[in-house]
Parts: structure tokens; C-alpha cells; sequence
């Protein structure tokens, strides 16, 4: 045999020369350590041997009592460590004293008279061989297998032949106890060396918390001392080495199971076998590579697990792990800790914490089965379903709160580690804002809300009240080498080329932990839960989709009744598609579990919150709030705000929408101050945000604070809309602004979008109206800023006039389609089903034209009631009179009876209650000559017996819609119409042919005030272009860019016209007092 160590024999000696090296006791007077020496381990060289000794060598024996020589020194490798040779023997390991050398006995026997006894009579040694016996369950007798506890006993065989041969007592000391704990651990059968080896920390441990610290017990700690270092060293043997007690290494690491079970257990990992791990570090890289590969593995395994499996010993194992700063150093080194490589997809799998937020009640076998066969469980089974799950994700997001908390206090390296890591998270997952997430591509919903709550919860110790941390919140931080990727967002108000070339000029420095925990936390609200947000939307309207299919699909199922085989493909398509919304549906209810946790959406506003605050400082340049914001701004741009990416306001919008539609008593009064402040400041400077759709946001977050909640008849920001300064100066001129605004969205659904966003201005305003300080402001300023109310008043006119000529057009159609539809029989089945399908398109098309119908005639009503100067300038009152005149011909005339539909009210459709909203509009302005004099003028759609019939009908079928006070008001009003016609016709006809110079091109009627076009120059009258402008700001004639501003007067023809009028009806129409209606 040859007389080299093989390699497995080396790296024994070399783990064992390793633990020759630490310290160990002192020497006493009989040979016991104390602990301050080092030991010395010795091996003998590997010889020519027979086949017997070669199995002998297997075992490693401890020397305790010496042989009758030394041995002589040779070139042994290991002779520094205190490694020696020996020859024709087995292999030996001999732990001594460092002032102790060769191989001299030195064991008395059991009843040598030299030692001190111990209490009762026990002398030192016999105390210490009941101990170590104690702790390693050992027996040096063939025949003693268990304790007086009944607890089994390992037989050390090799042990006990080794002290016979050297005639030394035969019991256990520390100074052999390291050969004895390689014999017992290499001979567990039942349990693996490191179950024997914890069992038997767990035990030194305890008794060494046992022993006082008085000098009669120092001889007996130095004892248990030893033997818990030697414990502790055979334990990461086991972990490290396992062929060293002849098992073989495993893929996963010997911990991993010891860390799934209570530390307090047997084999469990306890704080101090850590704590004595950890201490090794600088001494020994193998326990740190083992410790790290060991939480590696609990990543792996996890990550296989979902919320029904057991994952909460993985949770708890790694929250035990995080509590020792040098181990979590350790682990935030681990390649799989933030690789930047890894995909979105990849990461709650293969980052080495993906696995602990992906533990979700989203994981798709969580939602199957809480929520099976949701169509057919009730309301209050899905809300206990819910509470159940919910209360789940709370805990596990606390442990993870935990563990992140941990790490980051750890040190400046882990936490700076832990940071790349939540930047990691939302960087790669932006594409869940894509109109069209593939799932495949990006992290869960589960995973990033897991991730937004983490990191909404870091944000709450500077989040105080009084707001003393904000200044910490860097706003250069996206200048500074910032961890979030914002490069291809959406700027605020700023182009691409813009941005890239601001944020190209970066500024040194490092930035602080707060704005590194602001902006991150902010991107994860962005891709987490607000994506999360848009999911859930979308996931509504399909299943609203899915589930209309089916019922399409389903009435076809007759034509396959006859063929089986068909039947059989229809039913199987039927119900696979079935269990796709029934899947749909599950997941619904899980994300909605999830989200409406109050707790959540609190912690969420609270940032939102000091996201409001920051923001508005930003833009004012004012220390808000102790300082107010005085609107409107000023016109100093801020490049840093104007370069932020939208999500900055869309995360805010998004949240309270949410919160504001499903849990809004979560809203506190003061969150309610600063929303409001917010949503007004950037709608009346709506020039600082490009995006109407992210304005109109703002919008729709006050008209849901105005729905009525139990105890708020006005909603959670209607009384504060109703008192606030900041609202009553200058809520309804910026609503109106935005009205206006809202005309032009640049989207291709700009038409109808305009729609449902001004449906919301107007049921905020009916809800501060009854304030009268609303309407004093609105007066003042409609006439000192003319034009901005004219442009207001033109698109409101515009508005009443389609959506009252779309919802009673769609009820002509539904009432002549019916009729038609009565008779089935007698059409051909195409046309048949042309006319059913437009006839639900007309009723659809009702339905959603009927309520803006009534929604925009009832703020024409408060307008016109208020404004009655503004709806009577010159470009406006003739079509207020022409719109009120057709709509009165279509409610009343000859046209009416198309109008009835069966079940109007399916509609929203009360034309009674229409009539007389019109007839309070034209009461609104009976004062206004000019609006008397357009009315009469409408050449098309007046006609005096309209005006009766309407008194008619509302006298003897709607009574209680109209006052009687009213209705003689509304007689008297027809009267005057009808007296201003019989005059103006008598003046038209006094006028007689009116030369071509003098009539408007554009409305063929006599010019007032003609003025001249600069670029065709061309002469329409100033109120003809003043309203064309209104709608289209170009020249009619050319379609050259035109404003008001630019066009002449055209005096001399004004004066011409003067003229003409005083010549040919002046005198008679200064005759005439229409306002005079008494007989006579």
C-alpha cells in the first residue's frame, strides 16, 4: 500500500488540525483543560500495513494514556499543528495541552487519592465522566445501553479498547472526548451525525446555564466549556465534511431540515449554536459557506411551495437566520441575492428572497380553492373566504417585514443589497403597465403587492404629522445615480428629448436612505398595487364580457340537438369556457381580499400623503403646509418637477380612486385637506401636466368623495368642498377650465371621453352649489373674464344640444322599431334580425345618452339661473333659443308620440320632468330681451302652439313638477314670444330687401357689428365669429389660424348698416314695447 494520505485521509487531518488549533482549558493538576491552551491533534503517517490494520485505520482512536515511547519525528506535513506520526497502528488523535508533548501517561486511576472530591463524596474526574456521559449519551460499558432516564446510550467501542490497552481508568474525560463524539456520530444508524451532534449541543448547552460563576465550579465549567466547543466543531463537520463519519454528501445542505423545526426542539438550530457559528466566521469560511448555501436551499424548496403548504417553518427559519448581522452580511453576498441578470419572471423563484414574497392567497391554487365554484357561493361565505386569507397575508407580510428590517440594520452592505434588490423588483417589471400584460413576462400580482407593503411600511418612521423628515426626501435624487429606471416613463410635462437631456447632467454626491425608500416605494405602488388596480378593472369588464358570450353562444345550442357528436364538441367548448370565468372569477375575489384590507389602504393613503405634500412644494416652491399655496402659480417653471414621470400623480390618482370607490371611510380629515388642495391646485394651473387623462383623474377622485356614505349625506370631501378657502375661491373656475380642456383629449375616444368626464364636473358642482358663496364668485368672475365664460358656455350649448338630440333620436328609433317588431312574422329572418339588432343598439344608445341628458339640462338650469348675462351675449343667445325651441318641438309637437317606449324608466327617461327642466331654462332667462327676440327669430323650430300644448300638458298631468306661480310666469313668457315675432316680422318686412353688403355670409342675417377677417378679409358680423372661434380657431374662409384679437372693425360699413336701419324701421320699432304684455 502506498505510504501517501489519500485525499479523504487528508482532508480529515486537515479538519482535525483545524481543531487542534482552538483553544482549549487549561491543564489542572490531573490533566483536565481549561480552555486557554491549544490542543494538539496527532495522526499517524500512513505505513505499509496488513489488510486488518488498513481496516482498522478506518476509526480514528483517541490516545489518552500514551505509549511506553515517543514517537520519532519525521517530515509529517502536519507536525506544526501538533500532528504526529505513528506507525503500525491505528490512526489516533491525541487533543493536549499545548505545554504538554510526547506520550506520557498521565491518567491516574478512578480512586487515585490525588484528586479533590466533589460534593457527596464524587471526586472531579467521577463528576466529569457522569456529565460528558450525560451529554453525548455515551457508555464506555458493553452492557449499560441505556441511562437511569431511559434514554439510549451509544457504546464507544474503539474508546473504551484504546484506555484498556493503555491500562488508564476506564471513563470518559475531555481529553478523549473528541475521538468519542467521531465514534458515537460515525455510528448513528436511526438519525444522521448532525441529529446526534445538535441533541448533544442542546444538552451542553443547558448544563452550561447551570453552573454558577463562583471558584468552586470554575474546574467543572472549564470541563463543560470544552466539550461544548468540541461539540460545536463536530457539528460543522457534519455540516461540511459528512464523509468524515462515512456519509455522503448530499445536493441540499444537512441544515435545511434542522432549520424547518423549532429551534427549541432537538434538532433544531438554536440562537446559540448560531451565535457560536457565527463567532467562527473569521476563523473558519466553510461554517459562512455553509450557513449561506443552507438559507439558498430554503429559497429553492420554497419556492416550490405555495400558501397552503407549509411555508411558514421556511418563513420563521429565515426571520431566526437575518437576527446575526455577520451572517446577513454573508447572505446578501450570495450570488442569488440580487442577480441583475434574471428576468421578471424569474425573480420571486430564483432571487434568494423571491420565494418569501411570493407567498400569496394569489397563487393560482390558493384562488381555486378558497373560491371553487364562486358562482354558486354567497355573499357571506366569499367575505369570510376573504377575512381568512387576508388575515394570512398579514403575519406573512409582518415576517417579511421582519426579516427586511433585519437585513437592512444589519449593515451598510446588506442594506444597500436589499435596496438593488426592491430596485430590481420594479425595474423589471414594466411591462405590467403595458395595455396588454402577458403574465409569463412579469412578476405576480401577489409577489409586487407583497413588495409595495414591505416597502410602504419602511416609509412609515419618517412619516410623521407633522411632516419634519420631508426636507430629507432628496428632489435631485433622479439626477444622483438613482436605483429606479424612469428613463422610458412619461414625463410630467416634459418631451422625451427634453427629459433624457436634463437627466443626462447628473450631480455627485450619494443619496440618503429616505429618498432611496421614497422614490422605490413609489415605483413599487406604480407596478405593484396600483397595476394590480388596473388588473382587477379590466378583469371585470371581461368577465361582464365573457359572460354575455355564453349566453350568445348558448342560444344556439338547438341547432345541434339532433347530431350527438356536435352536441358533444358544443357542451365541451361551453364548459371549457365556463371554467375560464369561473377561474376568472376566483381570482377576482382573491385580488379583491387582498386589496380591500383596510390596514393596507391605510399605510398606502399615509404615503400617498407625503407624496401629496412633496409634490405640491415642488410646484408652489412654498414650505407646505405651514406655509398656504396662493393660486394661481406663478409662471416659473420647475424643470425637476415637469421631468418627474407621471406615475409620480397617477400612483396618488390611482390610490384614493380605489379607496374612494371601496373603502372610503379609511380617508381622514386631514388626508381629505390635502387631496382637495392637490386635485384644485393642478386643475386651475392645468398647464403644469401634460396629460388631460391624468388630470381628469383628479376630477373623477373628488366626484367619488361626493357619493354619499353612512353619516356623510355629501360624501368624504363634500362638506370640506363646501367651506374650504381654496375650493370656494377657485373650484369651479378650475372645473370649468377643465371642461373646456377636456374638449381636445388628442385620443381617438376623445368624443366620448369628454362625456363621462364633464358627467363628473357637473355633479361636483351641484353638490357646492347650494353654497351662495359659489355662485357670488362665479358671477364676479363671469364678468370680468368675458371670454373664458363665453368659450364654457358655447361647449355646455354644444353638449345639451347632442346628447337631448342623440337620447330622443335613439327613442324615436326604439319606438318605430318596436312597432315594426310586433309583427315578426311577416319579415324575412335577415331583415328580422338587422331590426332586433338595432334596436338594442338604440337601447343601449339610450340608456347612455339619456342620463348625460339629464345631467347637462339640469346644470343648464343652475347656469342659466345664476349667469343669465352669460347666456345671453350675442354669439351665445341665438342657439340657446334655437336648441330650447327644437327640443320643446320634439317633447310636444307633432313628433312626440314617437317618443313612447315601453318601460321608460329603464331609460332614466321621465320626459315630463324633461319638459319642465326646458321650461325653467327659458323662465331662467324671461327677463333677457335679447333672449325674447332670438326665441321669436328661430325661423325653424318656433312655433307658438308649442308653448300651449307644453302648459297643457303640465297642467293636467304633471302638477307637481311646476308651481302655479310658474305656470302663469311660463303663459306670460309665450305671450312675449308672440308678440316679439308679429314685431320683428313687421320689421323685417319694413326693412325690405336688405343689399347683399350688409347680410353676414355665413348666417345670411343683417350685420350688427361687422368686422374684417385679416388673412381672407372676408366681413362676417363679430358675435358670427366670435362663436365660429369658439368651437374651430381658424378664418372660415381660408382655414387660416385666426383669434378674435385679430379681427378689424369694419367701421365705415358699421356706420352704412346704422343708417340703413334708422331709415327703414327705426321709428317704427322704438314704437313698439314687446315687454308689455296687459290687453289693450
Amino acid at each position: 500500500m502506498s505510504d501517501t494520505v489519500s485525499d479523504a485521509d487528508k482532508i480529515r487531518n486537515k479538519r482535525l488540525a483545524k481543531l487542534g488549533s482552538q483553544p482549549t482549558p487549561k491543564s489542572d493538576q490531573n490533566g483536565h483543560g481549561t480552555g486557554d491552551e491549544t490542543n494538539s491533534v496527532q495522526l499517524p503517517q500512513s505505513t505499509t500495513s496488513s489488510p486488518q490494520e488498513q481496516k482498522d485505520q478506518i476509526k480514528p482512536k483517541i490516545n489518552i494514556a500514551g505509549s511506553s515511547a515517543s514517537p520519532k519525528p519525521t517530515d509529517n506535513p502536519f507536525a506544526p499543528l501538533g500532528v504526529k506520526e505513528r506507525t503500525a497502528a491505528a490512526p489516533q488523535i491525541s487533543i493536549k495541552p499545548a505545554n504538554e508533548t510526547g506520550m506520557a501517561s498521565r491518567k491516574p486511576p478512578v480512586s487515585d487519592p490525588g484528586r479533590q472530591p466533589s460534593r457527596g463524596g464524587e471526586t472531579l474526574p467521577e463528576w466529569e465522566d457522569k456529565i460528558l456521559r450525560g451529554i453525548f449519551r455515551l457508555t464506555l460499558d458493553p452492557s449499560a445501553r441505556t441511562d437511569g432516564h431511559g434514554h439510549s446510550l451509544t457504546f464507544v467501542k474503539s474508546v473504551r479498547e484504546e484506555l484498556e490497552d493503555r491500562r488508564a481508568a476506564v471513563r470518559l474525560e475531555a481529553a478523549i472526548l473528541d475521538q468519542a463524539i467521531l465514534e458515537a456520530a460515525s455510528n448513528v444508524s436511526k438519525i444522521t451525525p448532525l441529529d446526534y451532534l445538535l441533541a448533544c449541543w442542546k444538552r451542553v448547552t443547558g448544563q452550561l446555564k447551570h453552573h454558577k460563576g463562583n471558584r468552586a465550579e470554575e474546574k467543572k465549567l472549564d470541563v463543560v466549556k470544552e466539550a461544548r466547543r468540541l461539540c460545536m466543531s463536530y457539528c460543522i463537520f457534519a455540516i461540511t465534511m459528512p464523509e468524515m463519519f462515512g456519509r455522503e454528501p448530499s445536493n441540499t445542505s444537512p441544515l435545511l431540515s434542522h432549520l424547518l423545526v423549532d429551534p427549541e426542539d432537538e434538532r433544531g438550530i438554536c440562537h446559540d449554536f448560531l451565535a457560536e457559528a457565527v463567532s467562527r466566521f473569521p476563523d473558519d469560511d466553510t461554517i459562512e459557506t455553509a450557513l449561506v448555501g443552507a438559507v439558498e436551499d430554503l429559497s429553492r424548496q420554497l419556492a416550490r411551495m405555495t400558501m397552503n403548504d407549509d411555508y411558514k417553518s421556511y418563513v420563521v427559519a429565515l426571520r431566526h437566520l437575518v437576527r446575526y448581522p455577520p451572517l446577513v452580511t454573508a447572505i446578501a453576498r450570495s450570488p442569488l441575492f440580487a442577480p441583475s441578470s434574471v428576468s421578471a419572471s424569474e425573480l420571486e423563484a430564483t432571487t434568494l428572497l423571491g420565494p418569501f414574497f411570493a407567498i400569496s392567497p394569489l397563487q393560482a391554487d390558493i384562488t381555486s380553492q378558497y373560491f371553487s365554484s364562486p358562482k354558486t357561493r354567497d355573499r357571506v361565505f366569499i367575505t369570510n373566504s376573504q377575512r381568512s386569507l387576508r388575515m394570512s397575508l398579514t403575519t406573512h407580510q409582518q415576517d417579511l417585514l421582519d426579516i427586511v428590517n433585519q437585513i437592512i440594520r444589519s449593515d451598510k452592505g446588506a442594506r444597500d443589497r436589499m435596496l438593488d434588490w426592491f430596485a430590481l423588483c420594479v425595474n423589471k417589471n414594466h411591462k405590467r403597465r403595458a395595455l396588454q400584460v402577458d403574465k409569463k413576462l412579469v412578476s405576480s400580482d401577489g409577489f409586487m403587492i407583497n413588495v409595495t407593503v414591505c416597502l410602504d411600511q419602511l416609509c412609515e418612521p419618517f412619516m410623521d404629522a407633522q411632516f419634519s423628515k420631508i426636507d430629507r426626501i432628496d428632489t435631485e435624487y433622479l439626477r444622483r445615480q438613482p436605483r429606479v429606471d424612469i428613463k422610458e416613463e412619461t414625463k410630467l410635462n416634459m418631451d422625451q428629448n427634453s427629459a433624457d437631456q436634463f437627466y443626462e447632467k447628473t450631480i455627485e454626491g450619494t443619496n440618503n436612505f429616505i429618498s432611496e425608500v421614497f422614490f422605490l416605494t413609489l415605483a413599487a405602488h406604480h407596478y405593484g398595487t396600483e397595476s394590480t388596480n388596473q388588473m382587477l378593472s379590466q378583469l371585470e369588464k371581461d368577465l361582464k364580457r365573457m359572460e354575455k358570450h355564453i349566453e350568445e353562444i348558448e342560444v344556439d345550442r338547438h341547432k345541434w340537438i339532433n347530431s350527438p357528436a356536435q352536441l358533444k364538441m358544443f357542451d365541451n367548448a361551453v364548459k371549457k369556457y365556463k371554467d375560464q370565468i369561473d377561474k376568472g372569477l376566483s381570482y377576482k375575489y382573491a385580488v379583491q381580499g387582498v386589496l380591500l384590507d383596510e390596514t393596507m389602504q391605510a399605510r398606502s393613503l399615509q404615503f400617498m400623503r407625503y407624496v401629496i405634500v412633496w409634490l405640491l412644494r415642488l410646484v408652489s416652491t412654498t414650505n407646505f403646509p405651514k406655509q398656504s399655496i396662493k393660486l394661481p402659480l406663478g409662471s416659473i417653471r420647475s424643470n425637476v418637477f415637469e421631468a418627474l414621470p407621471e406615475y409620480f400623480l397617477e400612483d396618488v390618482v390611482g390610490a384614493y380612486r380605489f379607496v374612494m370607490r371601496n373603502m372610503p371611510w379609511t380617508i381622514s380629515s386631514t388626508q381629505s385637506d390635502e387631496l382637495i388642495i392637490l386635485c384644485i391646485t393642478f386643475l386651475r394651473n392645468s398647464e403644469k401636466i401634460k396629460n388631460p387623462y391624468l388630470k381628469s383623474g383628479l376630477v373623477t377622485i373628488m366626484f367619488a368623495g361626493t357619493w354619499p356614505t353612512p353619516n356623510r349625506p355629501k360624501g368624504v370631501l363634500g362638506d370640506l368642498l363646501m367651506g374650504m378657502p381654496i375650493a370656494t375661491e377657485h373650484l369651479l373656475h378650475a372645473l370649468m377650465k377643465f371642461y373646456i380642456e377636456v374638449e381636445n383629449t388628442g385620443a381617438h375616444t376623445q368624443f366620448y371621453d369628454k362625456f363621462n368626464i364633464r358627467y363628473e364636473i357637473f355633479q361636483i358642482i351641484k353638490c357646492v352649489w347650494d353654497n351662495s358663496v359659489y355662485r357670488e364668485h362665479l358671477d364676479e368672475e363671469s364678468k370680468v373674464n368675458v371670454d373664458f365664460f363665453v368659450r364654457f358656455v358655447n361647449l355646455l350649448l354644444n353638449d345639451v344640444t347632442f346628447v337631448l338630440d342623440e337620447s330622443l333620436t335613439a327613442f324615436q328609433q326604439i319606438h318605430n322599431l318596436s312597432e315594426e317588431l310586433q309583427n315578426p312574422q311577416h319579415l324575412e329572418q335577415a331583415i328580422r334580425q338587422e331590426k332586433e339588432e338595432a334596436l338594442t343598439g338604440a337601447k343601449s344608445k339610450a340608456k347612455s345618452y339619456m342620463q348625460l341628458t339629464n345631467e347637462t339640462v339640469a346644470m343648464l338650469k343652475l347656469f342659466t339661473e345664476a349667469l343669465a348675462d352669460a347666456f345671453t351675449m350675442p354669439e351665445i343667445v341665438q342657439r340657446l333659443a334655437d336648441m330650447l325651441d327644437y327640443n320643446l318641438d320634439v317633447l310636444v309637437g307633432p313628433k312626440s308620440i314617437e317618443l313612447k317606449v315601453e318601460n321608460p324608466r329603464e331609460y332614466d327617461f321621465q320626459p315630463k320632468a324633461l319638459l319642465a327642466d326646458i321650461i325653467e331654462i327659458y323662465l331662467n332667462l324671461k327677463r333677457k330681451e335679447s333672449f325674447i327676440f332670438a326665441v321669436a327669430r328661430d325661423g325653424r323650430s318656433y312655433k307658438p302652439a308649442n308653448f300651449e300644448k307644453a302648459t297643457s300638458i303640465l297642467r293636467l298631468k304633471a302638477k307637481d313638477l311646476m308651481s302655479p306661480e310658474d305656470l302663469r310666469a311660463w303663459t306670460a313668457l309665450g305671450a312675449m314670444f308672440k308678440k316679439a315675432k308679429e314685431a320683428d316680422d313687421q320689421a323685417e318686412e319694413d326693412l325690405g330687401e336688405i343689399p347683399d353688403e350688409f347680410l353676414d355670409p355665413v348666417m345670411a342675417t343683417l350685420m350688427t357689428d361687422p368686422v374684417i377677417l385679416p388673412t381672407s378679409k372676408s366681413i362676417v358680423d363679430r358675435s358670427t365669429i366670435r362663436s365660429h372661434l369658439l368651437s374651430d380657431p381658424t378664418d372660415p374662409f381660408n382655414r387660416a389660424p385666426l383669434k378674435i384679437e385679430d379681427v378689424v372693425a369694419a367701421t365705415e360699413l358699421k356706420g352704412q348698416i346704422e343708417a340703413f336701419k334708422a331709415e327703414k324701421r327705426g321709428a317704427k320699432l322704438a314704437e313698439v314695447n314687446i315687454m308689455d304684455t296687459s290687453p289693450g
